[in-house]
């Protein structure tokens, strides 16, 4: 672990289901790659995952199995470690490729940017050679200004112990939001395309391995499963997702499976496929069933010396230490630990009700907000300030809020902007339009040509656990009560305390998750909040007029919004607010000025990180 991460918790564990075929998946890291440092759960870091891969793959080499590493995309994003370097990234790159993986795939967020595309194109794909796949995504070399696939658009190979042979894909979902330099293939498209065609015909296919940075109950992931049935009905086909940040496990039929495995370098995904009748194990596997399984593994060396059967003296990989010893390095050439402010009290994103004290977006909304965002006596205009909950991504811990809090909190580089002179009457209605924008997407307003996107190429304005609560990606708990198994209650007898956590009912029920965890009660956000700054304190005064003032991310719903409410505005009509300013920067610049530590903490602070 980091040298300030904190000890893992003592828990009881659920083993993991080992088979024929075995993977570990990773998804949605957003750069988090040095681990938890507030949260023992989930406080090992990558060096850490790359000496427990390399003892599970020790493991299946002395059983005769075969164990495959994945990832899913989503790596950039979202943590000080890739987000406080310039160029972004510097570091974060030669630390990841430390890991080998059999399929690596991309994520919307590698796509956003022309520069961390272009890195992922040169620095990532082409070190992973055949194991990047790119089954619908091309970039344009900007050295040939040619558009060619970012990698390989598949991948077929002979697994070394069992010779199962597998035929692997990589997607993302049908994602129009990147820089010009990508180019995404809607995936209805690419399954009518002639190597997809001739690839899902091969009856020389013992595994389809669907890997994509796509919600496993998508439409893209379902008219894949049934485009590969209609060719090839009995081949077994494992799905790996991601995008939603959660947790979860879904059936096809009794030979196709997907797992989707969480988020930040919280979860370890791990499956596993029995029943594979290959050429080398016809006899002995004719009269097995398939068999998939699944586990969720909190990412901690409690859980990761129990799954390696190793301990603090034989779980150190070489390789896995000076992987630790680069993100330290990186960290600290970063300043990663240098202290902004010590927060209070804890402050969540959804474990709390939006208008409580203790939730982040009541906090940025009655002191942030009409802080940094004020324009003081020489305002003489109102402002609503409109604000996408999908742009806070963490929690708000108490105690120490560093360099790499801010990024964890909101890593997103997009300013603020404005349109003037708004009637109220109208700008007042935003929120409900927008927090209720089916009324949008039903109308399919003609806009303007200089802001004609479609509004399919919007951007999602919650954050992603959120859009998959609303879609029903996340199943509901029958009874609303964490059920223990028998191995559980021994735990309890022993008083091994039951901590709260991740606790995920699947398609095969609520025993997927490696730790026992008690549940945690989570809140519906809205999609937007609203903000009032500069308002008149006398309440007799009448506001006629106001400024919208808005994360310029979510430019295109606004406009559309006002559009909606019959006050036609288009990109021309808007212009930068406080410019050079970002959330992010303005959380820091807050918590510097009103948070303070104290001396004596500073003090011990700067010694316990080594800090300037």
């Amino acid at each position: 672990m980091q040298p300030s991460a904190p000890a893992p918790p003592e828990a009881h564990l659920r083993s993991l289901p080992w088979n024929q075929l075995n993977f570990l998946h990773t998804t949605d890291t957003h750069g988090w790659h040095g681990g938890h440092l507030q949260e023992g759960s989930y406080s090992a870091d990558w060096g850490d995952y790359v000496s427990f891969a390399k003892h599970l793959r020790d493991r299946a080499d002395e059983e005769g199995v075969d164990l495959l590493i994945v990832d899913t995309g989503d790596r950039v994003e979202g943590n000080g470690l890739y987000d406080a370097s310039e160029p972004k990234g510097l570091y974060t790159f030669e630390i990841f490729k430390q890991q080998d993986m059999d399929v690596i795939t991309s994520g919307n967020h590698e796509l956003y940017k022309a520069n961390s595309s272009n890195d992922e194109y040169y620095k990532l794909a082409r070190h992973y050679n055949e194991s990047y796949i790119a089954s619908n995504l091309d970039v344009y070399d900007h050295k040939t200004g040619q558009l060619v696939p970012l990698a390989p658009r598949f991948k077929k190979f002979t697994t070394k112990n069992q010779g199962i042979r597998v035929l692997a894909m990589g997607f993302l979902f049908d994602f129009t939001g990147g820089s010009n330099n990508t180019v995404v293939q809607p995936v209805e498209d690419t399954v009518k395309t002639k190597w997809f065609e001739d690839a899902i015909k091969d009856r020389d296919v013992d595994v389809f391995l669907i890997a994509g940075h796509v919600a496993l109950r998508s439409m893209e992931f379902d008219l894949i499963y049934k485009t590969i049935r209609s060719q090839n009905w009995d081949a077994k086909i494992q799905f790996f997702g991601g995008h939603f940040h959660i947790r979860d496990w879904k059936r096809w039929d009794s030979a196709a499976y997907g797992l989707a495995s969480g988020r930040y370098m919280e979860t370890i995904g791990f499956s596993s496929i029995g029943g594979i009748k290959t050429a080398d194990h016809q006899e002995t596997q004719m009269k097995s069933k398939s068999k998939f399984q699944r586990r969720y593994i909190d990412n901690n060396l409690y859980s990761m010396y129990h799954h390696s059967s190793k301990d603090s003296t034989t779980f150190d990989t070489p390789l896995g230490v000076n992987v630790t010893k680069q993100i330290t390095k990186a960290r600290s050439a970063l300043g990663l630990d240098e202290l902004h402010g010590c927060a209070p009290q804890d402050l969540w994103l959804d474990r709390a009700a939006i208008e409580s004290n203790q939730s982040i977006f009541s906090w940025l909304d009655k002191q942030v907000l009409p802080d940094q965002l004020s324009q003081g006596v020489k305002s003489s205009m109102p402002k609503l300030v409109i604000q996408n909950t999908g742009a806070l991504r963490f929690d708000v811990f108490e105690g120490a809020f560093t360099k790499d809090t801010t990024f964890l909190i909101s890593p997103f580089t997009s300013g603020f902007r404005q349109i003037r002179n708004v009637p109220y009457e109208t700008a007042a209605r935003l929120l409900d339009v927008l927090n209720s924008i089916g009324p949008i997407l039903a109308q399919k307003l003609a806009m303007p040509e200089s802001t004609a996107n479609d509004l399919t190429d919007m951007p999602t304005l919650a954050m992603p656990e959120q859009l998959a609560r609303e879609q029903g990606s996340l199943r509901k708990h029958e009874t609303g009560q964490l059920m223990y198994s028998a191995d559980a209650q021994k735990s309890l007898s022993a008083k091994i305390a039951i901590r709260p956590g991740y606790v995920t009912s699947d398609d095969d029920g609520s025993d997927g998750d490696d730790t026992v965890h008690s549940d945690i009660f989570r809140y519906k956000l809205p999609q937007v909040m609203e903000t009032r700054v500069d308002w008149p304190l006398d309440d007799n005064v009448t506001v006629t007029n106001v400024d919208v003032v808005y994360n310029g991310f979510i430019e295109g719903w606004v406009l559309h919004a006002l559009n909606f409410l019959g006050s036609p505005h288009n990109s021309s009509s808007t212009s930068p607010y406080m410019e050079g300013t970002s959330l992010t920067t303005v959380i820091a610049d807050w918590v510097g000025s009103n948070w303070p530590c104290g001396e004596e903490f500073e003090q011990s602070w700067k010694r316990s990180h080594r800090v300037e």
